[in-house]
């Protein structure tokens, strides 16, 4: 076994240790076809549990996106990133206004690969993910084909709050739900507007979902 490989292991069997890691396949079986999961994002620890939750199956041809300014901060940033996780690199700014930020994940989707995508861009603690950007409707449009996820990281903001290294035990879940795809002649702000109500609508507390309105007002 490689040093990835064990890491990788490793770094499941310890977020299932801390949290339970349990992983909810509420509208989809986990099956490894190519899928795009769009996240909610609130914590570094969020790939992990994603990760945890995935069978091996999955793990092996899916494909984290991560901030290259954060993650390539250090060699082993960049190590864990790129050899245990196979993440791709995007940079949440242009450096030059021809670049085009969404490339690396167009060429791996065209390979084949799934993706975890967080669409906020950022990380958020506040409850409710913030607007989606609109990279996951261009994507969506490149490969209709392709199911994107809705999937609802759930209590891992207490488990490593923004600014902590050492994480808290708190179980956590991890919630799939039922596919998704761009429909025809739907704008770009609908859309956006629609995969993010079907994220927060996979929360293991369904009461929450009827606040959403009142607590984006």
């Amino acid at each position: 076994m490689t040093p990835a490989a064990f890491t990788g292991q490793l770094l499941a069997f310890i977020a299932r240790l801390i949290t339970g890691a349990q992983g909810h396949w509420k509208g989809c079986p986990p099956k490894a076809e190519q899928r795009i999961y769009i996240a909610n994002h609130q914590s570094h620890f969020d790939l992990v549990l994603i990760w945890a939750a995935f069978p091996h199956e999955l793990r092996a041809q899916t494909r984290a996106i991560a901030a290259r300014d954060y993650w390539t901060k250090s060699a082993f940033r960049r190590w864990l990133t790129t050899e245990v996780f196979n993440a791709i690199y995007v940079s949440r700014s242009r450096a030059t206004p021809d670049e085009d930020p969404l490339e690396p994940l167009v060429e791996a989707l065209a390979n084949g690969d799934s993706l975890v995508i967080f669409p906020e861009g950022t990380r958020s603690n506040k409850g409710n993910p913030m607007p989606f950007k609109s990279g996951i409707y261009h994507l969506a449009q490149q490969f209709p084909h392709v199911q994107l996820i809705p999937t609802w990281i759930d209590n891992v903001q207490r488990v490593m709050p923004k600014g902590e290294v050492v994480p808290v035990p708190i179980l956590c879940t991890v919630t799939f739900g039922a596919p998704i795809q761009l429909q025809d002649g739907e704008s770009k702000a609908d859309f956006l507007c629609r995969a993010r109500e079907a994220v927060m609508e996979q929360r293991p507390d369904p009461t929450l979902v009827g606040h959403v309105a009142e607590a984006d007002a």
